[in-house]
């Protein structure tokens, strides 16, 4: 009976521990983490300085090789214009290297900054990434997909899928969190947030 307790004991332990380190997000009214990176031009964009001339729309995305991160990223381009017109810049970060952040822009035509966030600090710092599960791995690998080349030495990691809306004073005003990557907002639901903020 003793040995029964304890290892329920030890399964609650892990599945607390576990649960202790997925990824929960920034939350609504905390203060947004500033960070610096290059974009596919090669350009330093820091987000304080974004921050001066108005409220930024972050996205998270996968990486080239996701069809819904491409599909998102380009309904966000096709929306850009709206997006700039009440008063806001999008961003959007991944985990890949800056050559296939190229084959994203060249697959989405995206004009907003595309930034490679080495070292994965700025999904650390938004607590977005996460280590993708060996059962993952091996069938992203038999379909071709070797999330560790894409990667680099950001290795076998990938954020959830997040949005955010930081207002001027580096606040969150909006936040869609869902570890389910095929769950983005709608683009309407972006631009009614910013609206709202106005």
């Amino acid at each position: 009976m003793k040995k029964i307790i304890v290892l329920i004991a030890l399964i609650f332990s892990a599945c607390f521990l576990f649960a202790q380190e997925a990824p929960e997000g920034l939350f609504l009214n905390s203060k947004a983490p500033d960070f610096k990176a290059k974009d596919q031009n090669g350009n330093e964009v820091r987000l304080k300085d974004l921050l001066k001339k108005g409220k930024v729309v972050l996205v998270f995305y996968r990486g080239e090789w996701c069809p819904y991160c491409n599909k998102y990223l380009q309904k966000l381009e096709d929306s850009l214009q709206l997006i700039r017109d009440k008063g806001a810049t999008l961003v959007a970060v991944t985990p890949e290297l800056p050559e296939n952040v190229a084959k994203t822009v060249e697959k989405t035509k995206a004009e907003y900054p595309v930034l490679y966030d080495e070292g994965l600090k700025i999904m650390k710092a938004y607590d977005v990434e996460f280590e993708v599960p060996e059962n993952t791995l091996t069938r992203y690998r038999n379909a071709g997909i070797k999330i560790d080349e894409i990667n680099g030495k950001n290795g076998n990691y990938l954020p959830v899928p997040a949005t955010y809306i930081i207002d001027k004073e580096s606040t969150v005003i909006y936040r869609f969190f869902n570890p389910d990557y095929k769950k983005r907002p709608a683009v309407k639901e972006i631009l009614d947030q910013l609206t709202k903020a106005l």
